[in-house]
């Protein structure tokens, strides 16, 4: 795991200068890269490439980078891991003699061998990559299937530049920075900037699963276009793309009995398991206690001979504290396994790390038990592996389960459901949670209630099709353009594509959305700048994609089972933890951030969101803001999203001004 960046300046190009330059813009992600460092430049084309490096395979110098091939054509930064590297090398037919056992050396003489595409295909594993090729002169840029690693790209004045992160970009003195109002809108809506977008004009986030290519001429037509024009002129090349696979799961479906899906799923996952387990340094897992993690862990441990190393952390908050069941699972696997409990001024320390931590604005609160995680098992190891994408891949959210209870309350007129949405929301989110939990005894409810009664009025009242109703549900807040001043929402792949039900299955259409949209811009952004900032590399074995394309082939019923969710991941389980360990309501990643807005966190919020900052800031309708404020303050309406949301982008930009 590491951290690249590299610009490429059409004109004025001092050498002294640009290694100066980009040794700055590598240094702003040295968390990502706290082990070495390294800068390559070409003064004859005025390109520059540095790299960051986190040991991971091949402590030595062999895996140095920046990395020429063997035959210097290729230069590469690279930042993540190939886990068939090892395989790879003995596919290729090169008779070249190995300096090391890094996956980067291994790259190059693939690139070499084989040719762009062909090696992205070959590949299993996570990676951001740009690769100069001096006989073309030519950069590439390259990211992996699903989109763990980042890689943020564009043209500022004179220079096209990339980083993993935006930090590294800012330190380019023709770094512009101007803020995006509109996409503004688009983060309000989701709690994150959807790809290919950024918080800045001119810098995108290169889409998963694609590679794309620059030559001198396409980034000379784009300088001399005006801002926004000529981005047409250079596209990315997809070399995979999980409406393929999706599509080739339908028409190829598994024909197999249920056992025989169980087993085919169980050793691919071990497969996988085993691959990313390959390190030589320190490696462990995050263990939450749930479904994902849990068996993420049990087969980890069961491919180890000594405890895996396991970790979680709890808050002593009721409704929040899952590390109870984290250590029931540890102790029966035995694991070796830290838990930290959390206070809530532990938490809130975290806070004004954030908009340093994430770059542009981002919202998903579960990113502070993220870091508080990732700072606990770095104390121990270098590298943990993750259960993230079991809910995607295998029906895990609550919302999958509402698609089939949709086509049962469609049959109603829309005025009527409607009016029913209506009357559900004259009830106060804490009425309802004093509601249920009178009746707790009779039946277990989450203990945010209150807070899912809002959200089905509002569906209630809004949702008009099953599509509709998706694009609802995973929108925090409708007609954000109403209060963004000066700006207008844009179109996205959620609205061109999210609205019109690509698959017959409601529940497929809703699962294929979430893997293209909110796990790699929300999750897999949540994980990765968590973990790296403390200089932790994370792996998801979920997201290997031979794992994937299997589980696309898997019929509906192994996923969403009688009600169950992930069906087929609880038979695996059942196999190395008892049901009893498992079975619970779902509980998620969360910290009791909208109770802490009224209490502890009320004077650092009303900072943010005082009415006069507001209004000399010119991003935000002031009126509206406070009257959100002032719902939620009062227990009339649980905003926490809207706020969490809003207090995130308004600590990014005090950040900004700084």
């Amino acid at each position: 795991m590491c951290g690249i960046t590299g610009f490429w300046q059409l004109n004025k190009f001092s050498p002294k200068t640009a290694k100066t330059i980009a040794k700055k813009m590598a240094d702003k992600i040295q968390h990502r890269g706290p082990d070495d460092s390294g800068v390559w430049i070409d003064e004859k084309v005025g390109i520059a490439l540095a790299h960051r490096r986190l040991s991971i395979l091949d402590l030595s110098a062999f895996g140095h980078q920046p990395m020429v091939s063997p035959s210097g054509r290729y230069v590469i930064v690279f930042n993540g891991e190939i886990y068939n590297y090892l395989e790879i090398r003995k596919l290729l037919k090169s008779d070249y003699l190995w300096n090391g056992h890094s996956d980067t050396e291994t790259l190059l003489v693939a690139f070499e061998e084989w040719g762009i595409e062909e090696t992205l295909k070959k590949t299993v594993g996570m990676f951001a990559i740009a690769l100069w090729d001096k006989e073309e002169q030519t950069l590439t840029l390259a990211r992996d299937r699903i989109g763990e690693k980042p890689l943020y790209y564009g043209f500022q004045n004179n220079t096209f530049m990339f980083a993993s992160e935006l930090k590294a970009l800012k330190a380019h003195p023709d770094f512009i920075g101007e803020i995006d109002r509109d996409v503004i809108c688009l983060y309000l809506r989701h709690c994150y900037i959807p790809a290919p977008y950024s918080i800045y004009k001119g810098i995108k986030k290169l889409l998963p699963g694609t590679y794309i290519t620059f030559t001198r001429e396409t980034l000379s037509f784009r300088r001399g276009c005006s801002e926004g024009a000529g981005e047409a002129e250079v596209e990315a090349i997809p070399y995979w793309t999980l409406s393929d696979t999706v599509q080739k799961g339908i028409t190829h479906p598994f024909f197999g009995s249920e056992t025989e899906a169980i087993t085919a799923l169980e050793d691919k996952l071990k497969q996988s398991i085993g691959l990313q387990m390959l390190s030589d340094v320190p490696l462990g897992a995050f263990l939450s206690g749930g479904v994902d993690s849990s068996l993420i862990v049990a087969l980890m441990q069961a491919q180890s001979s000594r405890p895996v190393k396991t970790f979680s952390i709890g808050f002593n908050e009721s409704g929040y504290d899952e590390a109870i069941h984290a250590k029931a699972v540890a102790n029966h696997l035995g694991t070796d396994h830290t838990e930290h409990y959390v206070s809530w001024t532990e938490a809130m320390d975290v806070i004004p790390k954030l908009a340093i931590m994430y770059d542009e604005p981002f919202a998903d609160s579960s990113q502070i038990p993220t870091f508080l995680v990732s700072q606990i098992a770095r104390k121990h190891v270098t590298v943990s592996l993750s259960g993230d994408a079991g809910d995607e891949l295998f029906c895990g959210y609550n919302r999958y389960i509402m698609a089939d209870k949709w086509k049962s309350i469609e049959k109603f007129p829309f005025v009527i459901r409607r009016l029913l949405g209506q009357m559900l929301k004259t009830v106060s989110p804490s009425k309802w949670d004093k509601l249920f939990h009178s009746i707790n005894k009779i039946k277990q409810f989450p203990s945010n209630m209150g807070e899912k009664m809002e959200k089905v009025s509002d569906l209630l009242i809004n949702a008009n099709s099953s599509a509709d109703l998706y694009y609802h549900v995973v929108s925090k807040i409708s007609c954000p353009n109403n209060f963004v001043v000066g700006a207008k929402e844009i179109n996205t792949w959620l609205t061109d594509v999210g609205l019109t039900s690509v698959f017959k299955n409601d529940k497929l259409h809703m699962m294929f959305m979430d893997a293209m949209t909110y796990l790699p811009d929300d999750i897999l952004v949540k994980v990765d700048r968590a973990a790296m900032a403390n200089s932790l590399e994370t792996r998801v074995p979920f997201l290997d994609h031979r794992v994937i394309e299997l589980a696309y082939k898997l019929p509906m019923s192994m996923k969403l089972h009688k009600g169950q969710t992930k069906w087929i991941l609880r038979q695996i389980l059942y196999k190395h933890i008892p049901k009893e360990l498992i079975e619970r309501p779902k509980a998620g990643f969360a910290i009791p951030v909208g109770d802490w807005l009224r209490g502890p966190l009320r004077q650092w919020a009303e900072s943010l969101l005082n009415e006069a900052r507001i209004k000399e800031e010119g991003y935000f309708d002031s009126n509206y803001i406070q009257s959100k404020w002032q719902e939620h303050l009062s227990g009339k309406r649980n905003n926490t999203s809207f706020l969490w949301s809003v207090l995130m982008f308004q600590s990014w930009l005090e950040n900004e001004d700084k």
